[in-house]
């Protein structure tokens, strides 16, 4: 019989969290699981709710099948947490079923107590692997609605998930849309993304950043940040900006972000021919003079600080760090009436919602806020609050670590 060990701390304060003496009380060792970590949704949230939690209770370590991006630096080197590589390229090779025993023989000899993974891959990959390695709770993360997954991959994605203790969504429509499925509600917790509210909130015309994007000064910037793949709209903002060209003739187009794809390898890298064609698409619609693709950024709070609209015409979303952050830095938001983002927002109380896939909508709407700089404060100031009661990461961390907690006391029992 596995003996587990449940370290038992009183909480402290969030700026005492750092790597306490760790010949105290045993603590909880936990491994998180994620394909890689560029700058997307799910590797920012991990990255920042592992800054913040308890370090005298949770021994943290990471695991990944590519351990590339941006993220990579900030878990390494700021957090000083490990991060062990399990090179894929495929599943249907042999080459998995020897990463995966390595996976195996790892969890086993760090004497694992909680699997945390994120997404389809990191799922298929180590829920397996940590079932039958003996690790005692295992916990999946579902982060969208699987727009991208085959019927296939959603099928073994549902078989795979009957190994997890629990499934992690973040966002109630996520949850209603695995039960459809057949999932079982019960183990199923929804923990909503959260955002840091002190990075941002400081309005500013940013002028360093309109000259480099050559936009002048007191032009209304309409802002999209996103990571660049069809999922999120992009064409339909493109429309979008024809349609206001005549009502808005100094308004520019901002997009933030990059694409990204997997070479033959197996490893993440920059997507050049989608990149390609989105530009000749502008140029084709004749919106290189007002759209500008600003590529990936460090600075989001300075661009959102310049903002006049943010804008997400996605077609898929669980609840989107984005927009939680347009939220927090007072911009006006523009979203589609899609995923979690109706959590979120209250159409015409928090930001404006729209349909997909409708460029008219969401033109009239973009203009609606343009054209009324009373109800582009009233909303700025309406989200700002709503972020800050609702979305906090202190929320997020609470969360999280009484989940572990709870799991592994129940399994103790």
């Amino acid at each position: 019989m596995t003996t587990l060990r449940l370290a038992a701390h009183s909480r402290i304060p969030m700026t005492d969290r750092a790597v306490a003496d760790e010949s105290a009380v045993p603590r909880i060792q936990l491994v998180k699981f994620l394909p890689s970590f560029g700058i997307g949704g799910t590797e920012k949230q991990v990255a920042n709710l592992t800054k913040r939690m308890d370090r005298r209770a949770f021994d943290v370590s990471f695991a990944c099948m590519n351990r590339w991006g941006e993220m990579v630096s900030e878990i390494e080197g700021r957090q000083g947490l490990a991060i062990s590589e399990y090179p894929l390229g495929s599943f249907y090779e042999l080459n998995a079923f020897r990463q995966q025993w390595r996976f195996v023989q790892a969890l086993r000899q760090r004497r694992t107590q909680i699997l945390h993974s994120y997404n389809f891959y990191a799922n298929m990959f180590s829920l397996p692997a940590a079932k039958l390695a003996g690790v005692p709770c295992l916990i999946a993360s579902i982060r969208d609605m699987g727009i991208y997954l085959t019927p296939t991959k959603l099928r073994a994605q549902k078989l795979v998930c009957r190994l997890a203790d629990r499934i992690v969504v973040n966002a109630g429509a996520i949850r209603d849309w695995l039960v459809e499925q057949g999932y079982p509600a019960q183990k199923i917790v929804v923990i909503r993304n959260g955002v840091d509210t002190s990075r941002f909130g400081i309005r500013d015309d940013g002028a360093a950043l309109r000259r480099e994007l050559h936009i002048p000064t007191g032009a209304p910037m309409v802002v999209m940040l996103a990571r660049l793949n069809p999922t999120k709209g992009i064409e339909c903002l493109f429309q979008a900006a024809i349609r206001l060209r005549d009502r808005h003739p100094d308004a520019y187009f901002v997009a933030v972000g990059e694409c990204y794809t997997r070479n033959a390898a197996g490893q993440i890298v920059l997507d050049i021919a989608y990149r390609q064609q989105l530009q000749a698409r502008m140029q084709s619609l004749g919106l290189a003079q007002r759209f500008c693709f600003a590529g990936l950024r460090n600075d989001v709070p300075q661009v959102l600080a310049a903002a006049a609209v943010s804008v997400l015409p996605s077609v898929s979303e669980g609840i989107s760090n984005t927009l939680l952050e347009s939220l927090a830095a007072g911009v006006p938001v523009v979203a589609t009436r899609v995923g979690g983002t109706p959590e979120v927002i209250e159409d015409g109380e928090h930001g404006l919602l729209v349909p997909v896939n409708d460029p008219q909508a969401l033109a009239d709407a973009i203009s609606r806020v343009l054209a009324d700089p009373v109800l582009a404060a009233r909303l700025g100031a309406s989200g700002q609050r709503r972020v800050a009661e609702e979305f906090s990461f202190e929320a997020v961390v609470r969360k999280t670590e009484d989940l572990y907690r709870e799991l592994l006391a129940a399994k103790c029992r």
